[in-house]
C-alpha cells in the first residue's frame, strides 16, 4: 500500500527466483521430456522415463511459475498468488520427505535433491513471512478470524463495525477488504504530505476513533507526533503540510477550494501526488460514514484527540 522499500524488494528477489526456476523447469520438461530426464541425474533412481508424465508435472511447474510470475509485480497485494504457485512445489517437497523417511529413496539421493526440490517452497515462504511480519500484506485473504484477532488486539475503536461486516451475509468482509487497501494508496507521496490530507478528510467526517486511527497511520509513517497531534487539533504546520490538510479537508466537504489546493500541489509536487492525495481523502471518509450509518459513532466529547 506504499512505496515498495528494501523488506518489498527481497520478497520480490525470492518470489522471482523460484518463478523463474518453475517456468524454465516446467518448459524443460514439457519441450524435451527425455532431454530432461537425462539432465537431471537422480531422476533415474525413480524408474524408467515416461514422457507423457513428465509433461504432466511439467506443466504443474508451469502453473506455479505462472502464478508466481504474477505475484512477483506486486507481492504485499498478491501473496494469495504467491501462496497458491507454492503449493505444489511444496506438496513436490514433501512427497520426496516422505519417501527417504519411509526407505524409498535413499538419503544420498535425497540430499542431492532437497537445493531443487524444498529449496523454492521454503524461499517463496520466507518472502511470505517477510511480509506478514512487517504487516505489508493488504487483508484480502487473510482468514476472518485471524483478522478480527488482529483488529481486537490493535485497534478496539475499530472492532464493533468489523465484526459486523464480517458477520454480514453475501461475502461483505471479503468485498470489504479488498476495498481496504485502496484509501491507503501511497507512492509517490511525501508520508507527512499524505497523511495531513488523509487526516483532514477524516476529521470533516468524524471527531473520534477513525481519526484517531488515521493519526496512528501517520505514526506508522514515521510522521512527527507533533505534526499529527496540530493536525488533529486543526492546526497543521504552516506550508505544504497545512496545504495537504486542507486539500483533504476540500475534498471531504466538496469545497470549489479543492481545485486551487490540488493545482497547487500539482505543481509543486507533481500529478502523481495530487492523485494519491486525492484518492486517500477521498476513500478514507468512507470509514466513518459507515460507522455512524451503523449508529456505531462516539460522542466527540468523549474522545481525547490526541496520540
Amino acid at each position: 500500500m506504499h512505496k515498495p522499500d528494501m523488506l518489498d524488494r527481497i520478497a520480490q528477489i525470492l518470489i522471482a527466483i523460484v518463478a523463474l526456476f518453475a517456468l524454465f523447469n516446467g518448459a524443460f520438461m514439457l519441450w524435451d521430456p527425455y532431454g530432461w530426464y537425462q539432465a537431471v541425474g537422480t531422476v533415474k533412481f525413480t524408474g524408467p522415463p515416461n514422457q507423457h508424465f513428465i509433461r504432466d508435472i511439467g506443466i504443474a511447474f508451469l502453473g506455479s511459475g505462472v502464478m508466481l510470475s504474477y505475484a512477483v509485480w506486486y507481492p504485499s497485494g498478491r501473496w494469495t498468488a504467491a501462496l497458491a504457485g507454492s503449493l505444489f512445489l511444496a506438496a513436490h517437497g514433501a512427497l520426496h520427505i516422505y519417501e527417504v523417511l519411509t526407505g524409498i529413496c535413499a538419503q544420498n539421493i535425497f540430499w542431492k535433491d532437497a537445493p531443487g526440490v524444498l529449496g523454492p517452497p521454503l524461499m517463496v515462504w520466507i518472502a511470505l513471512g517477510i511480509l506478514f511480519g512487517a504487516r505489508k500484506i493488504v487483508p484480502a485473504g487473510v482468514p476472518k478470524r485471524v483478522f478480527l484477532a488482529i483488529t481486537d488486539k490493535m485497534s478496539s475503536d475499530e472492532s464493533e463495525y468489523m465484526h459486523e461486516v464480517a458477520g454480514a451475509p453475501g461475502h461483505a468482509f471479503e468485498k470489504f477488504t479488498h476495498f481496504m487497501p485502496a484509501s491507503m494508496h501511497r507512492h509517490d507521496a511525501p508520508a507527512d504530505l499524505f497523511h495531513m490530507a488523509r487526516i483532514g478528510a477524516t476529521l470533516v467526517e468524524d471527531c473520534g476513533p477513525c481519526a484517531l486511527t488515521a493519526a496512528r497511520g501517520a505514526l506508522e509513517h514515521k510522521v512527527s507526533r507533533a505534526v499529527v497531534n496540530a493536525a488533529l487539533a486543526g492546526h497543521p504546520p504552516e506550508g505544504d503540510l497545512k496545504m495537504a490538510f486542507d486539500f483533504g479537508q476540500a475534498i471531504a466537504t466538496q469545497s470549489p477550494d479543492a481545485f486551487a489546493f490540488g493545482d497547487a500541489i500539482e505543481a509543486k509536487h507533481g500529478r502523481a501526488v495530487r492523485l494519491e492525495l486525492a484518492m486517500t481523502a477521498a476513500i478514507v471518509r468512507a470509514y466513518p460514514a459507515m460507522k455512524r450509518g451503523l449508529g456505531l459513532t462516539k460522542s466527540c466529547s468523549i474522545t481525547k484527540l490526541e496520540i
